[in-house]
Protein backbone atom coordinates (compact mmCIF):
# COMPACT_ATOMS: atom_id res chain seq x y z
CA UNK A 1 0.00 0.00 0.00
CA UNK A 2 1.25 3.34 -1.26
CA UNK A 3 1.63 6.26 1.63
CA UNK A 4 -0.62 9.10 1.70
CA UNK A 5 0.12 12.20 -0.57
CA UNK A 6 0.97 14.02 2.47
CA UNK A 7 3.28 11.17 3.75
CA UNK A 8 6.46 12.35 4.21
CA UNK A 9 7.47 9.79 1.85
CA UNK A 10 7.27 11.43 -1.03
CA UNK A 11 9.08 14.74 0.11
CA UNK A 12 12.28 12.43 0.43
CA UNK A 13 11.84 10.78 -2.75
CA UNK A 14 11.33 14.29 -4.78
CA UNK A 15 14.30 15.45 -3.16
CA UNK A 16 16.55 11.93 -3.62
CA UNK A 17 14.94 11.69 -7.01
CA UNK A 18 16.19 15.63 -8.00
CA UNK A 19 19.45 15.09 -6.70
CA UNK A 20 19.97 12.19 -8.41
CA UNK A 21 18.92 13.19 -11.53
CA UNK A 22 20.76 17.28 -11.07
CA UNK A 23 24.28 15.35 -10.24
CA UNK A 24 24.03 13.17 -13.23
CA UNK A 25 22.38 16.18 -15.50
CA UNK A 26 25.69 17.63 -14.56
CA UNK A 27 28.52 15.04 -14.65
CA UNK A 28 26.82 13.36 -17.34
CA UNK A 29 25.38 16.28 -19.48
CA UNK A 30 26.98 19.06 -19.03
CA UNK A 31 30.70 17.49 -18.30
CA UNK A 32 29.93 15.47 -21.36
CA UNK A 33 29.18 18.66 -23.65
CA UNK A 34 32.01 20.35 -22.24
CA UNK A 35 34.57 17.81 -22.68
CA UNK A 36 33.81 17.33 -25.44
CA UNK A 37 33.94 21.06 -26.69
CA UNK A 38 37.48 20.73 -24.77
CA UNK A 39 38.87 18.47 -27.58
CA UNK A 40 37.17 20.17 -30.71
CA UNK A 41 39.97 22.18 -32.81
CA UNK A 42 39.55 25.95 -32.35
CA UNK A 43 37.53 28.18 -34.70
CA UNK A 44 40.71 29.74 -36.12
CA UNK A 45 42.71 26.30 -36.32
CA UNK A 46 39.82 25.26 -38.50
CA UNK A 47 39.80 27.99 -40.83
CA UNK A 48 43.50 27.50 -41.43
CA UNK A 49 43.07 23.99 -42.44
CA UNK A 50 40.10 24.58 -44.49
CA UNK A 51 42.63 27.28 -46.74
CA UNK A 52 44.92 24.49 -46.79
CA UNK A 53 42.59 22.21 -48.87
CA UNK A 54 41.66 25.58 -50.58
CA UNK A 55 45.31 25.95 -52.05
CA UNK A 56 45.80 21.92 -52.60
CA UNK A 57 42.70 22.41 -54.62
CA UNK A 58 43.69 25.52 -56.68
CA UNK A 59 47.53 24.06 -56.97
CA UNK A 60 45.51 21.00 -58.60
CA UNK A 61 43.57 22.91 -60.90
CA UNK A 62 46.33 24.87 -62.22
CA UNK A 63 49.91 22.86 -62.39
CA UNK A 64 48.57 19.27 -61.76
CA UNK A 65 51.22 16.53 -60.15
CA UNK A 66 53.61 19.10 -60.73
CA UNK A 67 51.89 21.79 -58.85
CA UNK A 68 50.89 19.23 -55.98
CA UNK A 69 54.39 18.30 -55.56
CA UNK A 70 55.61 22.00 -55.18
CA UNK A 71 52.42 23.11 -52.28
CA UNK A 72 53.56 19.71 -50.90
CA UNK A 73 57.21 20.92 -50.51
CA UNK A 74 56.02 24.66 -49.50
CA UNK A 75 53.71 23.12 -46.61
CA UNK A 76 56.32 21.07 -45.09
CA UNK A 77 58.18 23.90 -44.49
CA UNK A 78 55.16 25.65 -42.46
CA UNK A 79 53.54 22.29 -40.67
CA UNK A 80 55.69 19.61 -39.10
CA UNK A 81 53.96 16.31 -40.29
CA UNK A 82 52.82 14.32 -43.26
CA UNK A 83 50.29 15.50 -45.57
CA UNK A 84 49.14 14.67 -48.99
CA UNK A 85 46.93 15.75 -51.80
CA UNK A 86 44.65 12.28 -53.15
CA UNK A 87 41.91 12.03 -55.52
CA UNK A 88 38.01 10.37 -55.61
CA UNK A 89 39.81 6.68 -55.76
CA UNK A 90 42.47 7.57 -52.82
CA UNK A 91 45.47 7.64 -54.99
CA UNK A 92 47.44 10.33 -54.70
CA UNK A 93 47.48 13.16 -56.99
CA UNK A 94 51.18 14.07 -56.46
CA UNK A 95 54.01 12.27 -57.50
CA UNK A 96 54.54 10.98 -54.26
CA UNK A 97 53.12 7.45 -53.57
CA UNK A 98 51.77 6.28 -50.31
CA UNK A 99 53.34 3.96 -48.39
CA UNK A 100 51.42 0.95 -46.58
CA UNK A 101 51.48 2.34 -43.05
CA UNK A 102 50.43 5.52 -44.99
CA UNK A 103 47.32 3.68 -46.70
CA UNK A 104 46.26 1.93 -43.22
CA UNK A 105 45.88 5.54 -41.94
CA UNK A 106 43.67 6.15 -44.47
CA UNK A 107 40.97 4.32 -42.20
CA UNK A 108 41.35 6.54 -39.28
CA UNK A 109 40.40 9.81 -40.87
CA UNK A 110 38.71 12.69 -38.75
CA UNK A 111 36.76 15.79 -40.35
CA UNK A 112 37.87 19.16 -39.40
CA UNK A 113 35.10 19.88 -36.97
CA UNK A 114 35.39 16.27 -35.26
CA UNK A 115 36.26 16.37 -31.54
CA UNK A 116 40.15 15.06 -31.38
CA UNK A 117 39.72 11.80 -29.80
CA UNK A 118 42.07 11.86 -26.01
CA UNK A 119 42.18 8.13 -26.23
CA UNK A 120 44.52 8.21 -29.99
CA UNK A 121 47.61 7.83 -29.51
CA UNK A 122 50.13 10.15 -31.43
CA UNK A 123 48.50 13.14 -33.65
CA UNK A 124 45.26 12.59 -35.91
CA UNK A 125 45.04 12.26 -39.61
CA UNK A 126 42.25 14.62 -40.89
CA UNK A 127 40.41 14.49 -44.68
CA UNK A 128 39.86 17.89 -45.91
CA UNK A 129 37.91 17.54 -48.96
CA UNK A 130 38.21 20.40 -51.72
CA UNK A 131 36.15 23.36 -51.04
CA UNK A 132 34.91 24.02 -54.46
CA UNK A 133 35.06 20.71 -56.26
CA UNK A 134 34.89 17.90 -53.42
CA UNK A 135 34.27 14.69 -55.62
CA UNK A 136 37.62 15.30 -56.95
CA UNK A 137 39.88 15.27 -54.00
CA UNK A 138 40.75 15.91 -50.52
CA UNK A 139 43.84 17.17 -48.51
CA UNK A 140 44.77 14.20 -46.18
CA UNK A 141 47.11 15.77 -43.44
CA UNK A 142 48.35 14.53 -40.23
CA UNK A 143 46.95 17.62 -37.28
CA UNK A 144 50.10 20.32 -36.74
CA UNK A 145 51.14 19.59 -33.18
CA UNK A 146 50.47 23.60 -32.74
CA UNK A 147 46.55 23.03 -33.35
CA UNK A 148 46.04 20.36 -30.99
CA UNK A 149 43.75 21.08 -28.31
CA UNK A 150 44.55 21.31 -24.61
CA UNK A 151 41.84 18.86 -24.05
CA UNK A 152 39.83 18.56 -20.70
CA UNK A 153 41.09 21.11 -18.00
CA UNK A 154 41.94 19.43 -14.99
CA UNK A 155 40.95 21.91 -12.87
CA UNK A 156 37.59 21.96 -15.24
CA UNK A 157 36.83 18.31 -14.22
CA UNK A 158 37.54 18.40 -10.48
CA UNK A 159 35.48 21.20 -10.54
CA UNK A 160 32.30 19.42 -12.67
CA UNK A 161 32.72 15.47 -11.27
CA UNK A 162 34.41 16.76 -7.78
CA UNK A 163 33.05 20.39 -5.99
CA UNK A 164 29.69 20.38 -7.73
CA UNK A 165 28.60 17.15 -6.17
CA UNK A 166 30.16 18.22 -3.18
CA UNK A 167 27.97 21.09 -3.29
CA UNK A 168 25.26 19.24 -4.48
CA UNK A 169 25.23 16.99 -1.16
CA UNK A 170 25.71 20.33 1.15
CA UNK A 171 22.56 21.58 -0.28
CA UNK A 172 20.95 18.04 0.12
CA UNK A 173 22.14 17.75 3.85
CA UNK A 174 20.63 21.25 4.18
CA UNK A 175 17.26 19.94 2.63
CA UNK A 176 17.29 17.12 4.97
CA UNK A 177 18.13 18.77 8.30
CA UNK A 178 15.33 21.35 7.35
CA UNK A 179 12.69 18.52 6.42
CA UNK A 180 13.63 15.71 9.41
CA UNK A 181 16.10 16.70 11.44
CA UNK A 182 14.99 20.33 12.88
CA UNK A 183 11.47 19.37 13.47
CA UNK A 184 13.04 16.35 15.39
CA UNK A 185 15.03 18.48 17.30
CA UNK A 186 11.56 20.76 18.21
CA UNK A 187 10.09 17.22 19.21
CA UNK A 188 13.41 16.29 21.29
CA UNK A 189 12.66 20.24 23.40
CA UNK A 190 9.45 19.31 23.57
CA UNK A 191 10.31 15.68 25.10
CA UNK A 192 12.73 17.37 27.23
CA UNK A 193 10.34 20.07 28.35
CA UNK A 194 7.84 16.93 29.64
CA UNK A 195 10.57 15.26 31.82
CA UNK A 196 11.53 18.10 33.18
CA UNK A 197 7.86 19.07 34.34
CA UNK A 198 7.19 22.23 32.16
CA UNK A 199 3.60 20.96 30.89
CA UNK A 200 2.84 24.25 29.71
CA UNK A 201 5.01 24.54 27.23
CA UNK A 202 4.33 24.30 23.92
CA UNK A 203 7.00 24.04 20.92
CA UNK A 204 5.37 22.35 18.04
CA UNK A 205 2.79 24.68 17.25
CA UNK A 206 4.06 25.06 13.69
CA UNK A 207 5.27 21.25 13.70
CA UNK A 208 1.99 20.10 14.69
CA UNK A 209 -0.04 22.08 11.18
CA UNK A 210 1.85 20.06 9.04
CA UNK A 211 0.24 16.96 7.32
CA UNK A 212 3.18 14.08 7.37
CA UNK A 213 4.22 12.13 9.63
CA UNK A 214 5.97 14.12 11.67
CA UNK A 215 2.63 16.50 12.16
CA UNK A 216 0.77 13.69 13.22
CA UNK A 217 3.62 12.93 15.58
CA UNK A 218 3.52 16.53 16.76
CA UNK A 219 -0.23 15.91 17.37
CA UNK A 220 0.38 13.11 19.18
CA UNK A 221 2.87 14.83 21.55
CA UNK A 222 0.48 18.05 22.12
CA UNK A 223 -2.25 15.88 23.08
CA UNK A 224 -0.09 13.65 25.13
CA UNK A 225 0.96 16.95 26.76
CA UNK A 226 -2.23 18.49 27.28
CA UNK A 227 -3.70 15.16 28.61
CA UNK A 228 -0.84 14.86 31.15
CA UNK A 229 -1.46 18.56 32.03
CA UNK A 230 -5.22 18.16 32.49
CA UNK A 231 -4.67 14.82 34.47
CA UNK A 232 -2.17 16.23 37.00
CA UNK A 233 -4.65 19.44 37.57
CA UNK A 234 -7.31 16.98 37.98
CA UNK A 235 -5.52 14.89 40.64
CA UNK A 236 -3.98 18.37 42.38
CA UNK A 237 -7.45 19.23 42.52
CA UNK A 238 -8.86 16.14 43.41
CA UNK A 239 -6.43 15.85 46.59
CA UNK A 240 -6.65 19.43 47.78
CA UNK A 241 -10.80 18.36 47.47
CA UNK A 242 -9.94 14.85 49.13
CA UNK A 243 -8.53 16.58 52.04
CA UNK A 244 -11.10 19.14 52.46
CA UNK A 245 -13.97 16.78 52.58
CA UNK A 246 -11.48 14.07 55.03
CA UNK A 247 -11.29 17.30 57.62
CA UNK A 248 -14.99 17.50 58.34
CA UNK A 249 -15.48 13.69 59.32
CA UNK A 250 -12.41 13.62 61.37
CA UNK A 251 -13.53 16.30 62.62
CA UNK A 252 -16.23 15.19 64.01
CA UNK A 253 -14.64 11.96 65.12
CA UNK A 254 -12.60 14.10 67.45
CA UNK A 255 -15.67 15.91 69.08
CA UNK A 256 -17.04 12.55 69.49
CA UNK A 257 -13.93 11.03 71.11
CA UNK A 258 -13.77 13.44 73.29
CA UNK A 259 -17.31 13.94 74.31
CA UNK A 260 -18.29 11.97 77.22
CA UNK A 261 -21.64 9.95 76.04
CA UNK A 262 -22.81 6.49 75.93
CA UNK A 263 -20.16 4.09 74.61
CA UNK A 264 -23.39 2.36 71.88
CA UNK A 265 -23.62 5.85 70.59
CA UNK A 266 -20.13 6.68 70.22
CA UNK A 267 -19.88 2.91 68.29
CA UNK A 268 -22.27 4.35 65.95
CA UNK A 269 -21.12 7.41 65.39
CA UNK A 270 -17.56 6.09 64.95
CA UNK A 271 -19.11 3.51 62.42
CA UNK A 272 -21.34 5.66 60.36
CA UNK A 273 -18.09 8.09 60.20
CA UNK A 274 -15.40 5.60 59.21
CA UNK A 275 -17.86 4.12 56.84
CA UNK A 276 -18.45 7.40 54.59
CA UNK A 277 -14.43 7.89 54.70
CA UNK A 278 -14.42 4.82 52.99
CA UNK A 279 -17.10 5.23 50.61
CA UNK A 280 -15.62 8.77 50.36
CA UNK A 281 -11.58 7.32 49.80
CA UNK A 282 -13.48 4.43 47.45
CA UNK A 283 -14.70 6.70 44.75
CA UNK A 284 -12.22 9.38 44.72
CA UNK A 285 -9.66 6.07 44.06
CA UNK A 286 -12.01 5.01 41.57
CA UNK A 287 -12.47 8.02 40.20
CA UNK A 288 -8.69 8.76 39.59
CA UNK A 289 -8.21 5.34 38.29
CA UNK A 290 -10.67 6.26 35.37
CA UNK A 291 -9.18 9.87 34.80
CA UNK A 292 -5.50 8.01 34.45
CA UNK A 293 -5.96 4.66 33.35
CA UNK A 294 -8.48 4.71 30.63
CA UNK A 295 -9.39 1.66 30.48
CA UNK A 296 -10.14 -0.35 27.26
CA UNK A 297 -13.57 -1.61 27.90
CA UNK A 298 -15.03 -4.33 26.38
CA UNK A 299 -18.87 -3.69 25.01
CA UNK A 300 -21.90 -5.72 24.29
CA UNK A 301 -25.26 -5.29 23.59
CA UNK A 302 -27.32 -4.35 26.72
CA UNK A 303 -31.01 -3.93 27.30
CA UNK A 304 -31.64 -0.37 29.21
CA UNK A 305 -35.52 -1.35 29.94
CA UNK A 306 -33.61 -4.54 31.87
CA UNK A 307 -31.03 -3.05 33.26
CA UNK A 308 -33.31 -0.43 34.55
CA UNK A 309 -35.73 -2.60 36.03
CA UNK A 310 -32.89 -4.24 38.27
CA UNK A 311 -31.40 -0.87 39.12
CA UNK A 312 -35.05 -0.08 40.31
CA UNK A 313 -35.43 -2.47 42.93
CA UNK A 314 -32.51 -1.54 44.44
CA UNK A 315 -32.87 2.03 44.19
CA UNK A 316 -35.94 1.15 46.10
CA UNK A 317 -34.94 -1.20 48.35
CA UNK A 318 -32.60 1.32 49.17
CA UNK A 319 -34.59 4.68 49.67
CA UNK A 320 -38.18 2.99 50.17
CA UNK A 321 -39.61 4.66 47.17
CA UNK A 322 -42.05 2.53 45.34
CA UNK A 323 -41.59 1.38 41.61
CA UNK A 324 -44.54 3.38 39.94
CA UNK A 325 -42.12 6.79 40.91
CA UNK A 326 -39.44 5.50 38.91
CA UNK A 327 -40.66 4.48 35.32
CA UNK A 328 -39.46 3.63 32.10
CA UNK A 329 -40.85 4.96 29.08
CA UNK A 330 -38.48 3.10 26.59
CA UNK A 331 -39.60 1.76 23.35
CA UNK A 332 -39.25 -2.12 23.14
CA UNK A 333 -35.86 -3.28 21.74
CA UNK A 334 -34.30 -0.29 22.92
CA UNK A 335 -30.47 -1.94 23.32
CA UNK A 336 -27.38 0.07 23.24
CA UNK A 337 -23.54 -1.04 23.24
CA UNK A 338 -21.49 -0.55 26.20
CA UNK A 339 -19.90 -1.97 28.93
CA UNK A 340 -22.66 -3.40 31.44
CA UNK A 341 -20.82 -2.73 34.90
CA UNK A 342 -19.69 0.06 33.62
CA UNK A 343 -23.02 1.43 31.99
CA UNK A 344 -25.19 0.03 35.57
CA UNK A 345 -22.63 1.89 37.64
CA UNK A 346 -23.58 5.17 35.55
CA UNK A 347 -27.21 4.81 35.73
CA UNK A 348 -27.11 3.84 39.15
CA UNK A 349 -25.32 6.82 40.46
CA UNK A 350 -27.75 9.29 38.67
CA UNK A 351 -30.42 7.05 39.63
CA UNK A 352 -28.86 7.46 42.96
CA UNK A 353 -28.70 11.54 42.25
CA UNK A 354 -31.82 12.32 41.19
CA UNK A 355 -33.58 10.28 43.86
CA UNK A 356 -31.97 12.39 46.28
CA UNK A 357 -32.68 15.66 45.05
CA UNK A 358 -36.09 14.81 43.89
CA UNK A 359 -39.13 16.30 46.75
CA UNK A 360 -41.56 14.24 48.19
CA UNK A 361 -43.74 12.07 45.96
CA UNK A 362 -41.27 13.51 43.27
CA UNK A 363 -40.72 10.76 40.68
CA UNK A 364 -37.32 10.13 38.33
CA UNK A 365 -38.94 9.07 34.86
CA UNK A 366 -36.13 6.88 32.27
CA UNK A 367 -37.06 8.14 28.37
CA UNK A 368 -35.57 7.95 25.09
CA UNK A 369 -35.27 8.16 21.26
CA UNK A 370 -33.42 6.33 18.20
CA UNK A 371 -30.93 8.93 16.25
CA UNK A 372 -29.87 7.39 13.55
CA UNK A 373 -26.57 5.29 15.37
CA UNK A 374 -27.26 5.94 18.80
CA UNK A 375 -29.98 6.18 21.42
CA UNK A 376 -30.42 9.69 23.23
CA UNK A 377 -31.51 8.65 26.57
CA UNK A 378 -33.03 11.00 29.11
CA UNK A 379 -33.65 10.39 33.30
CA UNK A 380 -34.80 13.33 34.37
CA UNK A 381 -36.23 14.52 37.96
CA UNK A 382 -38.42 16.66 39.65
CA UNK A 383 -36.04 18.49 42.32
CA UNK A 384 -35.81 22.10 40.44
CA UNK A 385 -33.21 21.76 38.51
CA UNK A 386 -29.57 24.38 38.77
CA UNK A 387 -28.50 27.25 37.25
CA UNK A 388 -28.00 27.23 33.62
CA UNK A 389 -24.20 28.28 34.80
CA UNK A 390 -23.91 25.71 36.92
CA UNK A 391 -25.57 22.44 34.67
CA UNK A 392 -21.46 21.52 33.85
CA UNK A 393 -19.73 22.14 37.23
CA UNK A 394 -22.15 19.47 38.93
CA UNK A 395 -19.61 16.69 36.96
CA UNK A 396 -16.81 18.36 38.62
CA UNK A 397 -15.63 16.43 41.41
CA UNK A 398 -16.51 17.60 45.00
CA UNK A 399 -19.37 19.62 43.48
CA UNK A 400 -22.50 19.93 46.01
CA UNK A 401 -25.41 22.39 45.36
CA UNK A 402 -27.39 22.05 48.28
CA UNK A 403 -28.69 25.62 48.62
CA UNK A 404 -30.07 25.43 44.84
CA UNK A 405 -31.63 21.59 45.17
CA UNK A 406 -33.07 19.75 48.29
CA UNK A 407 -31.15 16.83 49.22
CA UNK A 408 -27.73 17.98 49.42
CA UNK A 409 -25.67 15.14 50.93
CA UNK A 410 -23.11 13.10 49.92
CA UNK A 411 -19.60 14.14 48.29
CA UNK A 412 -20.49 14.92 44.99
CA UNK A 413 -18.38 11.74 43.43
CA UNK A 414 -21.38 10.35 41.56
CA UNK A 415 -22.05 12.46 38.36
CA UNK A 416 -18.27 12.52 38.14
CA UNK A 417 -17.57 9.21 37.64
CA UNK A 418 -20.81 8.37 35.65
CA UNK A 419 -19.24 10.71 33.32
CA UNK A 420 -15.98 9.27 32.82
CA UNK A 421 -17.67 5.76 32.73
CA UNK A 422 -20.08 6.67 29.80
CA UNK A 423 -17.08 8.59 28.06
CA UNK A 424 -15.66 5.29 28.17
CA UNK A 425 -18.28 3.46 26.34
CA UNK A 426 -17.94 6.09 23.47
CA UNK A 427 -21.33 8.33 24.55
CA UNK A 428 -21.46 11.22 26.68
CA UNK A 429 -23.17 12.73 29.35
CA UNK A 430 -24.54 16.41 29.84
CA UNK A 431 -27.21 18.19 31.80
CA UNK A 432 -30.38 20.36 30.58
CA UNK A 433 -33.14 21.85 33.12
CA UNK A 434 -36.00 19.88 32.49
CA UNK A 435 -39.96 21.21 33.12
CA UNK A 436 -39.91 20.86 37.35
CA UNK A 437 -36.05 19.62 37.78
CA UNK A 438 -32.71 18.75 35.97
CA UNK A 439 -32.60 16.48 32.92
CA UNK A 440 -29.89 14.19 32.65
CA UNK A 441 -29.53 13.56 28.57
CA UNK A 442 -27.12 10.49 27.54
CA UNK A 443 -26.16 9.26 24.00
CA UNK A 444 -24.68 5.69 24.10
CA UNK A 445 -24.38 3.92 20.59
CA UNK A 446 -26.93 1.96 19.22
CA UNK A 447 -26.39 -2.17 19.69
CA UNK A 448 -28.04 -2.55 16.20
Amino acid sequence: MLPGRHSLFWRLALLLASFCLLVVWLSWIWGGRLAQQSFHLSEEAQAQLRQYAVEAEQAWQQSGPAGVDAWLARLAEREAGWASVLGANLQPLGSQALSPLQYQQLTFLRGVDWPMSPRQRGLPYLSLPFAEQPEQGRLVMQLPLRFLPEGFNPWLQWLIHGLLPLLLSLLLCVALYRLLLAPLRQLQAQANALRGNRLDWRGTRALSRRQDELGELARAFDHMTARLQGSLNFQRQLLRDLSHELRTPLSRLRVAGEAAGELDALRQRLEREVQGMQQLVDATLELVWLDSERPQLPLQAVSLRELWQVLVEDACFESGWQAARLPCRLPEGCQVLGHLNSLAQALENILRNAIRHSPDNGQVTLSGERQADDWLLCIEDQGGGVAVDALESIFRPFTRLQAERPGGEGYGLGLAIARRNIELQGGALWAENGCAGLRLMLRLPAAD
